[in-house]
């Protein structure tokens, strides 16, 4: 046992917390009395008296119309991991050979289990996006090999996963998630059995072909016998959710989602307490956990995205069924969704700082092509595999264009959506006014500032905010005054990604290094302290000194010099982009930075480091994109070139610096890591000291085919 971590987190509590975890605690020992000694199916009607007997409305789902273009069976996994080989492996430990154990789940220690695998992953699988994705099938089609897969897939889960045994059962946030996937799998079953019904009569009783008709009895009471169980189902994960819901310090995403998952109970099970509960949650939530300027605290985009497709599925529903939406709500989601659209590039690229786990609620997308490289597969894992991962961030973009009065999007392509919203819904997006995602600009409650080029070819995120959400800051990474850039939608200097969360933690701990991002340490040190794998204790604190992003002028340019190169920056002007912050990560040494960008080709970053006493050394690291090529040219001045052709050439100033080229990682993909090539400087000081770094591009012109 971690007693260190164990009283690291318990600092982190304030009274009324540890109160509230003493309740659980008893309602735990309560569960531990009534289960502990005997496995039950989670469909079977012996937890919560009293709501065994809710009916299922179908009809209060917002499912409409059959306009999928596309049909698949196949989910993606974290990790590249193949769906056709885990699909019944429900305990699978995934990194290793070994199972998670079929025990209690309040004594199953998932964290850190680099014995059995990454709870993270074993997750995704028991989410049962893929219960869904069938269910969707059927209704779509009739075709009963659907119903066949899905019905299979249910009962071994069923069998093999007794309520509140197992890994399946360790987080509420996971049972919320696959609460909401069961509500709309019964939605699809119920309103595929509607579609039968009223063919059957308009066909004299024959009903379709393929469809469990006059001729298809047993099939028919197969899956009534099958939708009655994911009733049940539903009521007992949403009455244990009631129960557990995430507070205090743990109240964060995970919240959301579980008050999304009541709501959505709620309505379509006609219970007025799942409802309520999850309307008094959302209405504090909701504004505690977001910064009045649109950026979630967790400063994450991912885990932004995340909260807003828990909040934006619930508002569908709710209205589906003309039940009024808080302003305050609408409000708050305007402001999430343009801060998510100013970090989209015009080519798919997107600025991530933070922690991003890949996770989703409802993926109607599947996986369309698998493209093997080398051809073959070792061990389960398509590390080496292309896949045609779904954009979460378009995805939602797509969700909030639909319930909000303005768009973000041009169109509504995503599956998901296609299957949930009706025709003309999806239409009237185009009546809604565009929010244009054109031009730089500072958020600088949630410091994060985003500079783009006039042509939109050169993309770049600054992080000048704090670390993280709450006591823990669970999902911030130390890299504070950290900057990334995109060319033509190419990652040229790079964020390090998450990589993994519960096993390998000292690579959990590299990719949330100060060292791993692109800014500077002082004598080798991170600018926060980690206490665990979703844990801080010191923090730095980051001051915004200033920024003329709104006012800055996009035509201006820094003056063209030889000093590096046709696109060089030699003499600024007026009118040019500013942005300037510091932080304390290293009292008594405050780290300061300005950025000056042209609006078109050059990037200047001054660093100063003040209150320096004595000897200090300090490095500054710049992460250089995956498939990027470097050239050293002198000292301090290399060339990175693209695969695109793009060319950037990067002077690194100062006194007595000496620079090399190291090997980093990379993450884009949850549990995937791929080695990149770091451009570091290092240098020694024994008063304050000041630096510049000089970034200047040229992009081929764009020609006509690439128009």
């Amino acid at each position: 046992m971690n007693y260190r971590w164990y009283f690291n987190r318990l600092r982190a509590m304030n009274i009324p917390e540890i109160r509230w975890r003493l309740e659980q605690k008893w309602i735990e020992s309560a569960e531990r009395k009534m289960f502990g000694k005997r496995q039950v199916k989670v469909t079977e009607k012996v937890f919560y008296r009293g709501k065994e007997d809710l009916a299922f409305h179908g009809d209060k789902l917002p499912i409409f119309g059959r306009d999928r273009t596309t049909l698949s069976s196949t989910i993606s996994l974290l990790g590249g991991y193949r769906y056709e080989r885990y699909k019944k492996d429900w305990h699978a430990g995934f990194q290793t050979q070994q199972k998670w154990p079929l025990i209690f789940s309040y004594d199953l220690d998932y964290k850190q289990r680099d014995d059995i695998g990454d709870a993270r992953t074993n997750w995704e699988l028991n989410r049962h996006f893929q219960f869904t994705l069938l269910a969707c099938n059927y209704y779509q089609t009739g075709d009963r090999k659907y119903i066949k897969e899905l019905s299979d897939l249910f009962h071994d889960w069923n069998e093999k996963n007794p309520f509140l045994y197992g890994i399946s059962w360790t987080s509420v946030m996971e049972v919320a998630i696959r609460d909401m996937n069961w509500i709309y799998a019964l939605g699809f079953l119920k309103g595929a059995a509607q579609g039968i019904e009223k063919e059957a009569v308009r066909d004299g009783g024959m009903g379709r072909a393929d469809a469990p008709g006059a001729s298809g009895q047993e099939t028919q009471q197969a899956i009534a016998a099958l939708c009655d169980q994911l009733r049940i189902g539903i009521i007992n994960m949403t009455c244990y959710i009631s129960n557990h819901y995430s507070r205090y310090s743990s109240a964060n995403n995970h919240v959301i989602v579980e008050a999304a998952a009541m709501g959505l109970a709620g309505i379509v099970m006609g219970c007025e307490e799942w409802l309520e509960t999850a309307w008094d949650i959302l209405r504090i939530e909701i504004p505690r956990q977001n910064y009045q300027d649109g950026v979630n605290q967790e400063v994450s985009l991912h885990y932004q995205s995340f909260f807003m497709e828990a909040v934006g599925l619930l508002i569908l529903t709710m209205q589906k069924n003309a039940i009024g939406i808080p302003q305050s709500w609408r409000n708050m989601l305007i402001k999430m969704s343009r801060y998510l659209s100013d970090c989209q590039g015009n080519f798919g690229e997107t600025i991530v700082f933070g922690d991003d786990d890949e996770g989703k609620i409802l993926d109607l997308e599947g996986i369309q092509t698998v493209d093997m490289v080398g051809g073959k597969e070792s061990d389960g894992s398509l590390s080496e595999c292309s896949l045609n991962h779904r954009n979460h961030y378009q995805y939602v973009l797509q969700l909030m264009s639909l319930i909000l009065p303005e768009r973000y999007v041009e169109t509504i392509a995503d599956q998901t959506l296609l299957c949930i919203v009706p025709s003309q819904q999806i239409q009237g997006i185009f009546r809604k006014p565009y929010y244009h995602n054109r031009k730089s600009i500072c958020y600088p409650e949630g410091g994060v500032s985003i500079l783009r080029s006039g042509d939109g070819r050169a993309l770049i995120g600054i992080d000048h905010g704090p670390l993280g959400f709450g006591s823990i800051a669970a999902h911030g990474h130390a890299d504070a005054l950290s900057f990334q850039m995109y060319l033509d939608g190419e990652e040229v200097f790079a964020d390090p990604g998450t990589y993994i969360y519960h096993i390998d933690l000292e690579n959990r701990n590299a990719f949330r290094r100060t060292e791993n991002h692109n800014t500077v340490t002082v004598n080798g040190k991170d600018q926060s302290e980690m206490l665990g794998a979703f844990l801080w204790g010191k923090r730095a604190q980051v001051k915004l000194l200033g920024h003329n992003l709104e006012t800055g002028n996009q035509d201006s340019s820094i003056d063209s010099n030889a000093d590096v190169g046709q696109s060089g920056c030699n003499r600024e002007k007026k009118g040019l982009f500013f942005i300037e912050a510091e932080h304390d990560g290293y009292v008594p040494v405050i780290h300061g930075r300005r950025f000056v960008f042209d609006g078109k080709s050059c990037l200047k970053i001054y660093d100063k480091l003040t209150g320096i006493k004595g000897e200090t050394e300090f490095q500054m690291h710049f992460l250089v994109g995956h498939g990027c090529r470097i050239t050293e040219k002198a000292l301090g001045e290399y060339e990175i070139t693209t695969k695109k052709g793009c060319g950037v050439k990067i002077q690194i100033k100062g006194d007595a610096l000496t620079t090399a080229v190291t090997d980093a990682w990379l993450s884009r993909e949850y549990g995937i890591r791929n080695k990149i090539k770091k451009i570091q400087a290092n240098g020694k000081a024994k008063n304050d000291v000041t630096f510049v770094i000089k970034i200047a591009w040229e992009i081929p012109r764009l020609t006509d085919e690439k128009i």
